[in-house]
Order: C-alpha cells, then structure tokens, then sequence
C-alpha cells in the first residue's frame, strides 16, 4: 500500500499534475488498488475536509495580509524596523528580517511576507548598492518566518487535520520564529562585514518618535490578535475577522491610504489564495482517509523503529531528512497534508509532544519554501528580483543552513517549542 501510495503521488506530480488532482487521481488508485471505488466515498471527505469551521481563518488573515499591504500599514512597519536597526553597518539586511518577523505577527503566510516587504526593500537595497541575488535571498528566507510566528496558516491547518490546539501551535511558533531570525541576521552580519555595506544614518529621537507612532496601528495588530487569543475573549477564527476589521478601518480612516476601489482587488486575491489552500485540503482529507484505512502509518512506523533501532533521536532524525526531502519538491500545504495523518500518527506512537512535533513539522516544511526547484517564496523572490533561480540560489545556501541548523535546535532540544504553551496551561 505504502509504494502505491508514494509511486502514486509523487508519479502525477513529475508529470506536472497539479496537486490538487495528484492527490485526487492518488485516491483514486488507491481505491482501485483496494477494489472499492466509491464516488461517494471520495466526494464526501472530500467536502468534509473543507466544511471545517477552524479554517474559516485561513481567508480572513489572507485578507487582512492583503489589506495591511494595500493600506499602508507594511511600508509603516518597515520605515519602524528602520529607525531601529537601519543605522548599524549593512543595516537594510536588519531592517529586512526585523520588518519580517513584525509582519509575521499579522499575515501567517511566507509569501505575504515576502511579497510585501521584499517590493518596499529590494529596490532600496539595490540603489544602496547591497549585492542584488544575497539581498533577494534574505527576503525570502526572512518571509519563510512568516507561517512560524503566530498567526500561522499552516499551523491553522495542521491543528484541524491532528486535532492539536491550535492556540497551543501558535505559542509553540513564536520562539522557533525569534531563533531563525536572529540566526538569519547573524549570517547576514558576516556577509555585510565582508561586502563593506555603508552605514545607515541614526535616526534622530523625532524621527524615532515619527516612526513609532505612525507604525502603532500597525504594532497594535499582532498583540490584539494574540492577546484577544490568550485572554478567551475570541478564537483564532474569530481573531482572524478582528484582524480584518482592524486592518480595513486603520487603512481606510486613519492612514487613509485605502480607498474603495481597492477591495475588489483585495477580495479577489484572498478569494484566489483561498480557493487554493482549501481544494488541497479537500483533496487532501479524501486522500487521508484510504491512507488511514491502508494503515501506511503504521509500516512507515515500523520502516522508523528499523532505521533508528527504537532510538527517539534517531526516529525524529529521519522524519526530519523524511519532511527536508518532501520539502524540497512539494509545497507546504500540500505536504503538511499528505504527511500529518501519516506521521501524527507516528509522533503519539512512540510518545511525542504532539504541539512540539507539529511545531518541528511546520519549521521543517518552511525551509522547503526557499529550496529548489520548487520553492514558492524563492520564486516570488525572483520575481521581485528579476533574477534567475540560478542566481539566487547559491546565496540562498547559507541561509537554509543556519534554518536547518535551528530546526535541529527545536528538535532535539524540545522546550524551546514548549515552554511558552506549557506557561498558558
């Protein structure tokens, strides 16, 4: 069942199926493979994985993401990240991740992140005379922070499909989140030492107090989604709608920057992204449900316990080669999909934190977003770049090293993950 299964899958995605019908011809063959093909059967779990009220949240951050964009409130962020750490040597590289981490706390997705800070920085950067590819690169591993800081999307998904608080996956995100960061910033401080970026100038205290008030109505939405979350006043779903709200009347009355004409265009972009996340995960339930009834769970945990001879370190090693390698020529969504009813499973047999597992399931499938060749946010970074793959890659290398090297640290260090849920038992 297990090599029909993979054979199935990745055999239509080399064929450049899209994914969404990979999974549901992958189904379908397994239904053939199990002699009960049933349209009943597919067409059920397949409305009952998106008819699932927690990822209602999934279209309100994406617009609240894309109304922050639109209404002024990314470029207010990034002119704050500024005048905090712009003036230092190689500065714009700071403000780049700083910028990001602050956004992450909004949109829950890497490609918002990355689309809205990398086209207000790069053609800064650029004119700066910061090294064009390297710079790309920081943009996009810096937007790969964006699903691991609460609010995330994946983490939405994944709490549905497991079953795990996704309260409880937001925590878990946040000091993984701040490490990759820093670690992010470190690597960058190295090249710009090398490259002899200029200095930024240091903002004077009005500049610095111009900065911080035009940007807190931007830094008031991050703690109002997570501080309405904590205190039991709303859900995740229900702070996603506060978000939008908040976004749609800072743009529109106090910045002023967005206008009605911009929410057609607006709608139509969540509604797109939207469609897309929830056919996969459609498609994706159905999918789960022949690999559940085929017990692939339980011979992929038997294939582990011969790997790692029982050994827990050895059994997270593998899964964590098992999701870099998927990473690399599936995207997020798709694979946390395909792989959470297989290794959630797993995680609760041999005794894992199952908030911990999904937390290192979620950072190792965001390194797969900057690695090629299929790599979603590296191509919206050479998009904004106009550069080639080619181009960017290599000064993409160190960064995933030091994301893989923080991946290890959550690993096999679990309280990193779990010490911030465990405060809010």
């Amino acid at each position: 069942m297990l090599p029909v299964f993979l054979l199935s899958l990745f055999g239509f995605i080399f064929l450049n199926v899209p994914i969404v019908f990979a999974l549901l011809l992958t189904t379908l063959v397994l239904m053939l493979f199990m002699g009960d093909v049933s349209a009943l059967t597919l067409s059920q779990h397949t409305l009952r994985g998106i008819d699932n009220f927690p990822l209602m949240a999934i279209p309100f951050f994406l617009l609240a993401g894309e109304i922050m964009n639109v209404g002024g409130m990314s470029k207010r962020i990034v002119q704050f990240a500024k005048v905090l750490v712009g003036h230092v040597v190689g500065g714009l590289g700071y403000v780049t991740t700083v910028a990001s981490m602050i956004f992450a706390g909004v949109s829950g997705s890497a490609i918002a992140d990355t689309s809205a800070i990398g086209s207000i920085l790069l053609p800064i950067m650029e004119k700066e005379g910061y090294n064009k590819a390297k710079s790309a690169a920081l943009i996009a591993a810096s937007g790969c922070i964006g699903p691991i800081i609460p609010p995330s999307i994946p983490m939405i998904i994944l709490g549905v499909i497991g079953g795990i608080s996704i309260v409880k996956l937001f925590l878990g995100g946040i000091v993984p989140g701040l490490l990759i960061g820093v670690g992010l910033m470190v690597m960058w401080y190295f090249h710009a030492k090398k490259a002899k970026y200029p200095k930024g100038q240091l903002a004077t205290g009005r500049e610095f107090w111009e900065a911080t008030k035009e940007a807190s109505w931007a830094l008031m939405l991050p703690i109002i989604i997570l501080g309405g979350i904590l205190s039991g006043i709303y859900t995740p779903t229900e702070a996603a709608v506060v978000a939008v709200v908040y976004a749609f009347l800072v743009g529109m009355f106090v910045y002023k920057e967005f206008k009605w004409k911009h929410l057609h265009g607006t709608l139509i972009a969540s509604t797109k992204a939207t469609a897309v996340v929830l056919m996969v995960c459609g498609a994706a339930t159905a999918a789960g449900y022949l690999i559940t009834i085929g017990q692939i769970p339980a011979k992929l945990a038997d294939t582990l316990l011969f790997l790692s001879f029982d050994n827990d370190l050895l059994i997270m090693f593998w899964i964590n080669i098992l999701l870099l390698l998927v990473g690399c020529v599936m995207d997020l969504t798709p694979a946390l999909l395909i792989l959470g009813p297989i290794l959630l499973p797993i995680a609760a047999q041999f005794g894992f934190d199952p908030v911990y597992f999904g937390v290192v399931m979620v950072c190792n499938l965001c390194i797969g977003l900057i690695t090629p060749p299929v790599g979603t946010v590296l191509y919206v970074a050479c998009g904004l770049s106009k550069l080639s793959m080619g181009k960017i890659t290599p000064p993409i290398i160190g960064f995933i090293s030091i994301m893989i090297g923080t991946l290890f640290i959550i690993t096999y260090i679990p309280g990193v993950v779990t010490f911030i849920p465990n405060l809010f038992k």
